[in-house]
């Protein structure tokens, strides 16, 4: 079981650790220009590093179930390197939004279109796995046929 496992773990840990960045890099920035908890405004420096880690945190629940959906019953390595893909875009969005609004927008539109690539993918998995356990229809063996 593990051997079908071990790449999404590790992605999903690598995710972990990507978001606790996040969060360090506001409480650097709450330092920095002297914001205290519960303000949440401030310089637009402090306010784009606080949104960027907001929206990241606020997708990353997401991009961990389509993750794990798409490497159970589609592909792990597909899933896999699809998730790391995913976090690297968000790093790039999170550093391109630190250093400006602008700089934000390819590397959000990228990250966006690799999470539709891994829905799509889960999707396909789960309805493979519907129609070959419950119909008894096996669509890849009538596309290789």
């Amino acid at each position: 079981m593990l051997d079908q496992i071990h790449w999404l773990a590790a992605v999903t840990v690598l995710g972990v650790l990507e978001q606790a960045y996040f969060f360090l890099q506001v409480i650097y920035a709450r330092r920095l220009f002297g914001i205290s908890p519960p303000k949440i405004s401030g310089p637009p420096e402090f306010e784009r590093i606080f949104r960027a880690q907001v929206n990241s945190s606020e997708y990353f629940p997401i991009f961990l179930a389509v993750l794990w959906q798409a490497g159970l019953f589609f592909h792990q390595g597909l899933a896999a390197a699809l998730g790391l893909l995913y976090l690297y875009a968000r790093y790039c969005y999170f550093m391109g939004y630190k250093a400006s609004s602008s700089e934000r927008l390819t590397p959000i539109y990228f990250s966006a279109g690799v999470l539709w690539i891994l829905i799509a993918v889960s999707a396909l998995g789960i309805l493979h796995f519907f129609l070959s356990h419950y119909v008894g229809l096996n669509v890849l063996q009538l596309l290789t046929a």
